[in-house]
């Protein structure tokens, strides 16, 4: 897997929030700890620490979240992240004048959707979607619920007629996954599209014909 030249440069900004998923999250760090160059700054939510640590196991391997939400960095990673707590509203994030350049929610909740969509600013995650917003920068928003009521749609579309890039996170079986990080390599392979970068998480589409 390769990144695009013109991207690996750019400060990315990983939200994490208490939806089920870290595994989503975790896949996306290591593919831009490995394939970029690109500064992240990682901000979890407390129900997103929750998960993180009932999903995930934590591993010395860069990458690894259970490790990271207690900055317990190891060598690879202390010049690429900066970890930040979602009360710091001190955080360079939460400024126009220092946004980076792209930020994901990844996974998204309904409630942090809910608020992003109101312009409430209560925690840094909530507050740098909105500096992402009103500064017209990228903002990447990767829901993970089922079903969907018309309450999670209306904030998806607000967010959507806001320039918001929504990639649900919805695995496709056209490339025959064989395993449950298959499913997580499509959905974070739509989002590395999205951020401009190459990937080889899977086989586009019918690949003979283009």
């Amino acid at each position: 897997m390769t990144a695009k030249t013109q991207s690996t440069h750019r400060p990315i900004m990983l939200a994490i929030t208490g939806a089920s998923g870290s595994l989503y999250s975790q896949t996306l760090l290591e593919f831009l700890l490995t394939h970029s160059t690109a500064r992240i700054y990682i901000v979890v939510s407390e129900v997103g620490k929750q998960v993180i640590r009932y999903e995930l196991k934590s591993s010395p391997q860069p990458g690894s979240l259970p490790r990271i939400i207690d900055n317990q960095l190891v060598a690879a990673e202390k010049s690429r992240i900066r970890v930040f707590q979602d009360h710091d509203f001190f955080a360079p994030m939460a400024s126009g004048t220092a946004a980076p350049t792209s930020m994901v929610i990844l996974p998204c909740s309904m409630g942090t959707a809910a608020r992003i969509a109101a312009g409430m600013s209560s925690s840094l995650i909530e507050r740098s979607a909105d500096v992402m917003i009103k500064q017209k920068k990228q903002l990447i928003v990767c829901p993970r619920e089922s079903p969907l009521s018309e309450l999670h749609l209306t904030n998806l579309l607000r967010l959507a007629r806001l320039n918001a890039h929504i990639i649900p996170l919805m695995p496709a079986m056209y490339q025959h996954p064989k395993t449950i990080l298959d499913l997580v390599n499509f959905s974070i392979g739509r989002v590395c599209e999205a951020l401009d970068y190459a990937h080889e998480f899977y086989t586009p589409w019918n690949k003979r014909r283009l």
